[in-house]
């Protein structure tokens, strides 16, 4: 081996360094197989999220060109713990261009497989190993609208990653099985505002630009991940316990909006007061000129279209009730997330309970009659997409098919009828129960029937096997009369993720 140099500059000598590790990696990579896309087993998407390692932080740094249409320059720095031997390692990462990978500072050989980027660090990892993983690469926010991440608004751009297109902006491993603390670095020309989930962290200004830095202060999964860049005013308010709120709408919109902002405090009560405390640091609405068909529960700053606020066709009930549909999520799906992606009827069914007994209790929209709908439509939603817990696959191509009214309506009526089994007091012990002993974590349908015989005082597997797997729907508790429609004549129903 040459050597280096005594008079070589350090530059020089760091050079000379990086070149002999880069070679050394891709001698070991060649030794490998050919790289392959890996998963976790999730039976509804089954590449994604990436076996071998455990996410405890990601720092990302995105800088905007003041263009909706124009890659973002990025780094995004992943801190992992490996929990197995690994001669690779592999992050969901797609619709982005990678321009250089280090593991613990060490070049690292990488190469896409599938929407993996496959990385083979200079040195193995190994079983218990902290690591430092750093991407430089390109965010992409071009590509059809439908495909999630980017979504471009009418001044810039926000975020829509559920169920899987974090990976679409951002190296990730991106499933929420794997939930992790979120730093994000945000440039962009000094003239826009940009806000990203949690607090703010600081903020400098470099000539005709303005770097942005948000902090979350508790674990989330990617598909919760939210950044807001646009011509926007983040307006502040107090909520329960001096809670910190924040809006993000159009500058433009700020006193046209101001009517629907200022319910947050009210509607956060009163989920209080039915599930105990709000679990996160802040809460706010990011109002997003963009057309998406769906609001998206994106934690600590859920993301809503404008029309929903600005077309006098909705009545205002249900607005209130779609904001509080979101506001239900931050207990259910975002600080207690689905192990995997068919635990989706414990974040969506609780959603819609919640929303319907908003309208109900405070716009006298009867919960029981659309229950007895829903029960109606049962079979025939059962048919189209599965049981509520074991749904089919989102059809090709279309991955938003995954959010089809059985895990919706049709999951908020399992819930009826577990109040009807169990009583109504039950059924509040029950959820305040299952809020604060998951914060924070994972959970899966086994553990929701578990805590729910627990509270009961019985074994409600067999209840719970009918209502969650079965393919047609069990008697309703309580109401013997209620009746499903022919398969035929009850299919039928909107898909909205949210």
């Amino acid at each position: 081996m040459p050597l280096t140099p005594r008079n070589a500059s350090p530059r020089a000598r760091w050079l000379r360094a990086a070149v002999l590790v880069a070679a050394s990696a891709g001698l070991v990579a060649a030794a490998l197989p050919a790289p392959t896309p890996l998963g976790i087993g999730d039976p509804l998407f089954p590449h994604l999220g990436n076996p071998g390692y455990d996410v405890l932080t990601y720092d990302i740094s995105l800088t905007y060109p003041g263009e909706n249409t124009e890659p973002l320059d990025a780094v995004t720095r992943i801190e992992a713990l490996a929990t197995a031997d690994l001669e690779r390692i592999n992050l969901d990462f797609t619709h982005g261009t990678v321009a250089s990978v280090t593991v613990d500072g060490e070049p690292a050989a990488f190469e896409s497989s599938g929407e993996d980027l496959v990385i083979t660090p200079a040195t193995a990892t190994e079983s218990g190993d902290a690591m430092t993983i750093a991407v430089t690469h390109t965010s992409d926010p071009a590509g059809p609208a439908d495909a999630g991440g980017w979504v471009r608004t009418g001044d810039g751009l926000a975020m829509a990653n559920q169920a899987d297109a974090a990976h679409r902006v951002f190296p990730s491993n991106d499933h929420p099985a794997d939930k992790a603390y979120f730093t994000f670095r945000i440039t962009a020309p000094s003239a826009l505002t940009a806000v990203a989930n949690g607090l703010p962290a600081g903020r400098t200004t470099d000539g005709s630009t303005t770097t942005w830095t948000y902090r979350t202060a508790h674990p989330m999964a990617t598909e919760l991940a939210q950044v807001s860049i646009g011509r926007t005013t983040v307006v502040h308010r107090a909520g329960p316990h001096d809670l910190p709120l924040r809006d993000v709408v159009r500058t433009a919109d700020r006193d046209l909006l101001e009517p629907w902002l200022k319910r947050t405090p009210a509607h956060m009560e009163w989920m209080e007061g039915k599930v105990g405390r709000y679990p996160f640091e802040t809460y706010g609405l990011l109002i997003a000129d963009a057309t998406t068909g769906f609001e998206l529960e994106t934690q600590t700053l859920s993301l809503f279209e404008r029309r929903l606020f600005t077309e006098p066709g909705f009545p205002e009930w249900y607005v209130d009730s779609i904001m509080v549909h979101e506001l239900a999520h931050q207990w259910f799906g975002n600080s207690v997330s689905p192990r995997t992606w068919s635990d989706l009827w414990l974040n969506e069914g609780h959603a819609s309970w919640y929303e319907a007994l908003y309208a109900e209790e405070t716009a006298g929209q009867s919960m029981e009659r659309r229950m007895k709908a829903a029960y109606a439509a049962s079979d025939g939603w059962r048919a189209d997409g599965g049981p509520p817990a074991a749904p089919e696959p989102p059809t090709p191509g279309q991955k938003i098919s995954l959010f089809r009214p059985v895990v919706y309506d049709g999951s908020a009526l399992v819930l009826y009828a577990l109040r009807e089994e169990i009583g109504a007091e039950a059924f509040q012990q029950l959820e305040r129960r299952w809020v604060s002993e998951h914060k924070d974590a994972t959970a899966t349908t086994a553990d929701f029937t578990a805590l729910a015989s627990d509270v009961a005082g019985r074994d409600l597997t067999s209840f719970f096997a009918g209502w969650l797997y079965a393919e047609k729907t069990p008697p309703m508790p309580g109401h013997p009369d209620w009746r499903s429609r022919p398969v035929e004549k009850a299919r039928g129903g909107a898909v909205k993720p949210g």
